[in-house]
């Protein structure tokens, strides 16, 4: 299954940073998401950002997590030549993110 079938994302960027939320539709998929969701994961799945460029934020009461990606968007959206760079777009391809039975930590079982 991908992320985007236990989960949805809400964005926001500002100059070079992107900003995206990872929330669970159900409060039972929290702790799955919370363990795999990790910035080494999120790096990794982009392919482009480096795992130090990421600080993620844990919102337990919201079951959701916050990712601050540093140099994100080339720029700036206003200054970048990519197309559609935005965070939305970002959220969209991090949503998109593989998830499975593999991936469930044993303290999730």
């Amino acid at each position: 299954m991908r992320l985007y079938d236990i989960a949805h994302a809400r964005t926001g960027d500002k100059g070079d940073i992107s900003n995206i939320s990872v929330i669970a539709y159900d409060p039972v998929d929290w702790p799955l998401i919370r363990d795999i969701v990790t910035p080494e994961r999120v790096a990794a799945h982009f392919g482009t950002f480096d795992a130090t460029d990421i600080t993620r934020f844990e919102l337990p009461q919201l079951q959701a997590l916050n990712f601050v990606i540093r140099g994100a968007l080339a720029g700036g959206v206003t200054r970048s030549l990519a197309l559609d760079a935005h965070g939305k777009c970002l959220a969209s391809v991090l949503l998109e993110l593989e998830v499975g039975s593999d991936d469930i930590a044993p303290s999730c079982v």
